[in-house]
């Protein structure tokens, strides 16, 4: 039995904040107590994300502050540092425990070995079904289901993959489970989360339009927010999918990531999606679910982008209209292909972000003004930072109102809207 006080901060996606809400229920289930604040601790974990250079520089920051002001208190590291940039770490912490982001399982085995003085370092590649697990959930209204983990994709600029591996899918029959054991528990919304969920299912011979069936027919008044998808890897079960969609349980929204508006950076990236695939999968789902958001994601400043690609982009943004934008600007990643190529000027590269930003914002400010004055049933799942509550329209548009009640859907008239969120009043 572990007999400590743990503080676990986590760094990333909405997967990672999964593992950490699972490590925090192992901890717990061994004994362990996780606490709300560092100097509490015992033992501090810090959950690492790597995706991105500037999050890597903050992580490096964050873990040399904590040695300093804390040299007493032991350290774990978890997540995708631990087996993207090991020499790095070695140096940077050369006393703390380590988990790979597949060996989660072994977390209090690691934290026990720390607190007897002794460094363990759990990485690779595990094969252990992570569905099931005892968890600590940050939101008590809000599930996190993991349906695989790793993927099938070999773009060129993401080292994620080195750390997650293969994909491996979790059968249906468990995540069916988790998802009806979590609406028992009182969560109103369930989040399939992958690194692709397009890819579930095909290496097991299941498929994401079954698990997103199955997930809707488990009694009771919830929404399933379904993750991020790979344009190639959703092309094969299209129909089926977009079937799924059509539950009123799931978010009208699509998450799918386009990366660049060239077809010849498309295929610098290794991404396996033409423009025309992209934009026929959106005008699809854009034409049969009506009240659909999109959300993608672009990176600016690939090394062989030039002004033509990138206006490009802003033609395809323009035409498509996100809802929801998430703009990376391109940086070398350990071990990736595109890290031996030259990078742009740096002036370039925030001078298309910043482009690009002032299109974001110009669409979602004046395609949310279609929302003022209009009643949308918002699901209510979070206290706001400054007051008030937030919540989520069936088309997964933030509303923000001053009076609400926690877990529950309500009638809302939406009496201001700005580019990133609505304001409502609750009826």
């Amino acid at each position: 039995m572990i007999n400590m006080k743990i503080y676990i901060e986590t760094f990333g996606c909405t997967f990672n904040q999964a593992d950490s809400q699972i490590m925090a229920g192992l901890l717990e289930e061994t004994g362990g107590e996780i606490v709300s604040s560092m100097e509490d601790a015992d033992v501090v974990i810090i959950n690492t994300c790597y995706v991105k250079q500037p999050t890597e520089q903050k992580i490096t920051n964050h873990i040399q502050k904590i040695q300093s002001q804390f040299p007493q208190k032991k350290l774990l590291i978890a997540g995708c540092m631990v087996d993207i940039d090991p020499e790095k770490l070695k140096k940077l912490a050369p006393q703390a425990g380590w988990v790979g982001a597949r060996r989660i399982h072994s977390t209090p085995q690691v934290v026990k070995s720390i607190m007897d003085h002794q460094i363990l370092r759990e990485t690779g590649h595990g094969h252990a079904i992570k569905t099931g697990l005892p968890r600590k959930r940050s939101n008590p209204l809000v599930h996190i289901l993991q349906i695989c983990e790793g993927c099938l994709g070999k773009c060129s600029y993401c080292c994620t993959r080195f750390a997650r591996g293969n994909l491996q899918s979790y059968p249906i029959s468990l995540l069916k489970a988790e998802a009806e054991k979590a609406v028992a528990d009182g969560c109103v919304e369930i989040q399939l989360t992958a690194q692709d969920t397009a890819a579930y299912g095909k290496d097991s011979g299941e498929n994401l339009a079954d698990l997103i069936n199955q997930i809707t027919s488990i009694e009771g008044d919830f929404r399933v927010r379904v993750g991020m998808m790979h344009p190639k890897n959703i092309k094969d079960d299209l129909e089926s999918i977009l079937n799924s969609f059509r539950n009123e349980k799931v978010y009208n929204f699509l998450h799918l990531p386009l990366q660049s508006g060239s077809n010849r950076i498309l295929t610098d990236m290794g991404r396996e999606h033409t423009v025309k695939e992209y934009k026929d999968i959106v005008k699809l789902f854009q034409t049969e679910i009506p009240e659909l958001s999109l959300a993608t994601d672009i990176i600016v400043g690939y090394p062989t982008e030039k002004e033509e690609d990138f206006n490009a982009t802003l033609d395809v943004i323009s035409e498509i209209r996100p809802d929801f934008l998430h703009i990376s600007k391109y940086h070398h990643r350990p071990g990736t292909r595109s890290s031996s190529l030259p990078p742009i000027d740096h002036e370039t590269m925030k001078k298309r972000s910043r482009g690009l930003n002032k299109l974001k914002v110009a669409i979602a400010s004046h395609d949310n003004q279609k929302y003022l004055g209009t009643t949308q049933k918002v699901l209510i799942t979070d206290t706001g930072s400054k007051g008030g509550y937030i919540g989520r329209t069936n088309s997964y548009k933030t509303v923000v109102v001053e009076k609400g009640h926690l877990g529950t859907f309500q009638d809302v008239e939406i009496i201001q809207t700005l580019s990133t969120y609505l304001k409502g009043k609750a009826l």
